[in-house]
């Protein structure tokens, strides 16, 4: 791949290599599979560079989700055993949220802090 190639691909933001000291480019393994995608995308495929760059967002984009799915996917499997079992029994929390109570139990009343007095005469006009 040209010098320069190197240096738009850069400067588009579609490979961010490391720097060296001296401000030379110091290109990983996982960049230099990232310039032969672009490559074979731009080449191969006649992608536009601008259209290069939304699949490598959108990829990224993807690859995010899908780490976010499996750390779900883990909770829910650390926490299926108490749900087979009954033992969480979900009510409407003090904000109208939904929390998880144990059974039997509900949610403490909120209490006041407020000292507004209010007086009301039933002989008062109207």
């Amino acid at each position: 791949m040209h010098a320069q190639t190197l240096r738009q691909y850069d400067r588009l933001g579609l490979v961010v290599p490391k720097r060296s000291g001296g401000g030379g480019r110091r290109y990983s393994a996982r960049d230099v599979a990232q310039l032969r995608e672009v490559q074979w995308l731009s080449q191969e495929e006649g992608v536009s560079l601008a259209g290069i760059r939304r699949i490598l967002d959108l990829e990224s984009h993807v690859s995010a989700l899908e780490a976010r799915l499996a750390d779900a996917l883990s909770e829910v499997e650390q926490l299926r055993p108490q749900a087979l079992y009954g033992h969480r029994v979900f009510a409407a929390g003090l904000r109208g949220d939904v929390v998880a109570m144990p059974p039997g139990q509900r949610p403490r009343a909120a209490r006041s802090t407020s000292q507004a007095l209010v007086v009301w005469r039933p002989d008062a006009p109207r």
